[in-house]
């Protein structure tokens, strides 16, 4: 049985593309993913670590402080 596939699934970026999107270094979300410091969702696809660009949104909209978001 084949299921159909979303028309346009979220891009996924690799592990350094995501650190420089949230402004970390590569190896802080390979360290935040062996310890679960935070929900920050992945990918595994064989070795590779893949991350969906709206998770990264998502991630730094949740810790946004002050302004219009909620604290």
């Amino acid at each position: 049985m084949v299921t159909a596939l979303a028309p346009h699934p979220a891009p996924l970026v690799d592990e350094k593309v995501a650190s420089e999107i949230l402004g970390l270094a590569p190896g802080t979300l390979s360290v935040w993913r062996c310890t679960r410091r935070y929900c920050l969702p992945y990918t595994k696809i064989g070795r590779a670590v893949r991350y969906r660009v709206e998770d990264l949104e998502q991630f730094i909209e949740s810790r946004t402080v002050g302004g219009d978001a909620q604290e």
